[in-house]
């Protein structure tokens, strides 16, 4: 699937506030993240900045993104259900900021309800990230 710079943008910095949610940043977050700004085009020190002062960037708002296409919004919240979940703990103010996003995005929540039920019951993260199947315009 085909992404253009302002939704490789958004999808970047939606899940990097994502991980800023509960106020604090793990290893395998750090990892998972850039991975995917890796598979969106993102320099790799551009990625480990933007992580590593995601705590204390009071300039980025917390706005839930909006994607060109349904199918986009989807793979966006599937990897943040992923990332949200490599720490092994859901955090509230994570799934909430998701429902944000599900809501603005006008994306089914029994659908999200079931992929985070998924997420939660599986006992492995997924090997493949969905921002991996995206290739940049």
């Amino acid at each position: 699937m085909d992404i253009n710079i302002l939704d490789a943008s958004n999808y970047f910095k939606g899940l990097l506030i994502l991980i800023g949610k509960d106020k604090r940043v793990t290893e395998s977050e750090s990892m998972i993240l850039k991975r995917i700004g890796k598979a969106l085009g993102f320099e790799k020190e551009f990625c480990e900045k933007a992580i590593r002062d995601i705590l204390i960037n009071n300039y980025i708002e917390d706005t839930p993104p909006v994607f060109s296409t349904e199918e986009l919004a989807r793979k966006f919240i599937l990897d943040g259900l992923t990332l949200a979940a490599s720490d092994n703990e859901l955090h509230t103010a994570e799934v909430e900021w998701l429902k944000s996003v599900i809501k603005t995005n006008r994306l089914d929540i029994q659908w999200f309800k079931s992929a985070k039920d998924a997420i939660q019951n599986s006992k492995a993260l997924p090997l493949r990230l969905e921002a991996e199947e995206l290739m940049r315009v």
